[in-house]
């Protein structure tokens, strides 16, 4: 004789009604909406998706943008940006010279720190003048990457604009 024994389970299969496989649908899909609900929401709050306003607009200033980049590559200014961090954050130290060397007076300086993933963290900085040429400012920003974009205006009329990609610590 054997020593196994086989025990035959008394009780009935579970019967499948049109009321549970409703229910078990209706939550199913249901988890499926919630959760695309919550990952919609998500990439919409954190990411606009947008780079420019108009692209058409954008496609139309094309033209004048390369127009005013072969005049500022004719001018062979030198204009260098030194951030330091400081007690209010980064301190953005500007100088400007001409192709000769000598300081840029009369000019209004505006620097603006970007972030590429976001441009609702963009931070302008409030420049002041030391002397002809000179400028400083500090803003508060986040680590990270950032693009530092650098303006130069006389009279209105943009003379000056560089953007270059900053990471800081």
């Amino acid at each position: 004789m054997s020593d196994w024994v086989h025990i035959v389970d008394q009780r009935s299969p579970r019967r499948w009604t049109g009321w549970t496989v409703l229910i078990t649908l209706v939550v199913f899909f249901g988890v499926i909406f919630a959760v695309n609900g919550a990952m919609i929401y998500a990439a919409l709050s954190t990411l606009t998706g947008t780079d420019t306003d108009s692209a058409y607009q954008a496609g139309l200033q094309y033209e004048q943008e390369v127009a005013e980049a072969q005049a500022q590559d004719a001018r062979h200014w030198r204009v260098d940006a030194k951030l330091t961090p400081s007690a209010a954050g980064e301190r953005v130290d500007l100088s400007a010279r001409d192709a000769g060397g000598r300081p840029l007076a009369g000019m209004d300086a505006a620097v603006t720190f970007e972030r590429p993933t976001d441009r609702r963290l963009d931070r302008s900085v409030a420049l002041v003048e030391d002397a002809a040429g000179r400028f400083h400012g500090s803003a508060a920003l986040a680590a990270g990457q950032w693009d530092l974009v650098i303006e130069l205006t006389h009279g209105g009329a943009q003379m000056f604009r560089s953007k270059n990609r900053v990471v800081l610590k």
